[in-house]
C-alpha cells in the first residue's frame, strides 16, 4: 500500500468525523479503506436479518480487487472476503446481489465491455467467507453490469445485463445453475437505434412483477435522451396502466411502446436514470437526473399515481463529480454525483449535491408525492467528495442507513476512494 494512498485514507477519515453534525454523535463505519463502484448493477448492498442484522456490499479496490463485505448492526463488525484477485481497475465491474430463498447470497460479476456473465453461490446462510465454484451464466464477448432477480411465484431466476449489441439482454434459470440462451429485451427498430446503447434499471416485487426503467442510450451520444418504463408480469410486457405491449415470444420490445416517464425533446435537457423502486401500492418510482447542460445536473423525482406519471423537481446537484485534472477535458461530464431510493420508504431519497464547491451527503423526505422536500446533512464541511450513496435493500428500520463512496475520482478507472456506512442512532 502506497504512502500517498495511507494519508489519503488518513485524511479521508478526519474530514468524516470533523464537521459533520449528524456524524459527531453517530461516527460513519469504514466498510473498506479502497472501493468504489459504479450505479447500474443492482442491488449493490443489501440487508438481511436472520441469525444476524448485517448489510453486504461489494466493489473494486483501486488495485483492481473484486470484494464483498458486511456490516454486523450488532456487533459493529467489518468483514470482507476478496472474490477475484484482480478484475481489472474499473468501478463497473462490481457485482450485484440476490438474496436466495435459504438467505445465502448469490452474487453475478462481470468486467467491463468484456466476455461472460459469472455467479457464485454462499455455501451458507448469512456468510461471505465460502462459496461454490464460479459458473457461467451468459458467454458472450461484451458483457456489462448485471441485475439478479427471482420470481417466488415462478420459482424461476431471471438476470439482465448488457449485451454484445449494447441491449438489455437476459437468460432465466429453474435452479440459478443451468441458464436459459440470451434474448434481448428492449431494442427499438431502424439503423440508428442499432448503435445506441439503452441504461437499464431493475426492480421487482420478488413475486411476480419486475418493473424496468430505462434510457434512449448514453447522454453522451444521445442528446434528447428520455426515460422510459415498462414491467414483466406472467409472461407479458405491459406499460404502467396494465396495457399489453408484448410479450416474451414478441421479443425485443420497442422503446416507443413503452411509458415515455420523460420526454427529453420537450425540455432539450438529456438524462440520466438512477433508481427504480416500489412504493407501498406497488407502483413504480423514478430518480432521475436532467442536463440542460452539462455542469448544470437536477435530480427528479418521478412516481406512477395509478393514472398517469407525475414529475417534480427534487434540488440542483451541481455539475458533474470527477475532478477534471487542470487542462483536462471532463471525459464524463454527465457522471452526477448520484441519487438512490430508499426501497422501504420510497418517500425518502439520498442524494450528493455540491455544496460549497465539495459532494456531501443528504437525507431528502417528502409527503405529498415529491411535490415539496425537506433535506437533513448526512455529511457537512468536508475535504473530499462523498457520491454515489445507496441505501441496502431489504433495510425497513425507523433509523436512516446509507452507504457511499468518499475521497478522490477521477475516473472510472481512477479512484481514490472508501466505502463508508452511516447508521442513524
Amino acid at each position: 500500500m502506497s504512502l500517498m494512498f495511507i494519508l489519503h485514507f488518513l485524511i479521508s477519515l478526519s474530514s468524516g468525523n470533523h464537521g459533520n453534525t449528524d456524524m459527531i454523535l453517530n461516527k460513519p463505519t469504514v466498510i473498506s479503506p479502497s472501493g468504489a463502484f459504479c450505479w447500474f448493477q443492482d442491488p449493490r448492498a443489501v440487508y438481511i436479518e436472520g441469525k444476524y442484522r448485517r448489510t453486504y456490499v461489494g466493489w473494486i479496490s483501486n488495485q483492481g480487487k473484486l470484494e464483498v463485505g458486511y456490516y454486523d448492526h450488532n456487533t459493529d463488525e467489518v468483514k470482507t472476503n476478496v472474490i477475484k484477485e484482480y478484475w481489472d481497475i474499473d468501478d463497473h465491474n462490481v457485482p450485484s446481489f440476490l438474496v436466495l430463498p435459504d438467505l445465502r447470497l448469490m452474487i453475478f460479476y462481470a468486467r467491463h465491455n468484456k466476455e461472460n456473465l459469472y455467479a457464485r453461490q454462499s455455501l451458507n446462510p448469512e456468510d461471505i467467507t465460502e462459496w461454490s465454484d464460479e459458473i457461467t451464466v451468459a458467454k458472450m464477448e461484451k458483457v456489462t453490469y448485471s441485475h439478479p432477480v427471482f420470481l417466488e411465484n415462478e420459482k424461476c431466476f431471471y438476470v439482465f445485463w448488457r449485451g454484445n449489441t449494447w441491449k438489455p439482454t437476459f437468460a432465466t434459470s429453474n435452479d440459478g445453475i443451468h441458464w436459459s440462451d440470451t434474448r434481448v429485451l428492449f431494442q427499438d427498430k431502424g439503423k440508428e437505434a442499432e448503435n445506441i446503447r439503452p441504461y437499464l434499471k431493475v426492480v421487482s416485487d420478488n413475486k411476480r412483477t419486475i418493473h424496468f426503467a430505462f434510457t434512449d442510450g448514453h447522454p453522451r451520444n444521445e442528446p434528447f435522451n428520455s426515460v422510459y418504463y415498462a414491467r414483466y408480469e406472467w409472461g407479458n410486457i405491459c406499460r404502467a396502466d396494465g396495457t399489453c405491449i408484448g410479450s416474451l415470444d414478441t421479443l425485443p420490445i420497442l422503446h416507443s411502446d413503452c411509458d415515455k416517464v420523460y420526454d427529453a425533446k420537450k425540455t432539450g435537457a438529456r438524462a440520466w436514470i438512477w433508481d427504480i423502486a416500489l412504493n407501498t401500492e406497488g407502483n413504480p418510482v423514478i430518480v432521475y437526473t436532467r442536463m440542460p447542460e452539462e455542469s448544470k445536473h437536477f435530480y427528479h423525482y418521478a412516481v406512477w399515481n395509478g393514472k398517469q406519471w407525475i414529475d417534480h423537481e427534487i434540488t440542483f446537484a451541481g455539475p458533474w463529480f470527477p475532478e477534471t485534472p487542470k487542462n483536462i477535458e471532463e471525459k464524463e461530464p454527465h457522471y452526477s454525483a448520484g441519487i438512490c431510493i430508499n426501497h422501504s420508504n420510497t418517500q425518502e431519497v439520498y442524494l450528493s449535491r455540491q455544496i460549497n464547491n465539495v459532494f456531501e451527503i443528504e437525507r431528502w423526505t417528502t409527503c405529498n408525492g415529491g411535490e415539496t422536500w425537506s433535506h437533513t446533512p448526512i455529511t457537512r464541511s468536508s475535504m473530499v467528495i462523498n457520491v454515489r450513496p445507496i441505501v441496502p435493500w431489504g433495510y425497513n428500520k425507523k433509523q436512516g442507513h446509507v452507504l457511499w463512496m468518499r475521497g478522490n475520482y477521477v475516473h472510472y478507472t481512477q479512484f481514490q476512494t472508501s466505502i463508508f456506512c452511516w447508521i442513524e442512532k
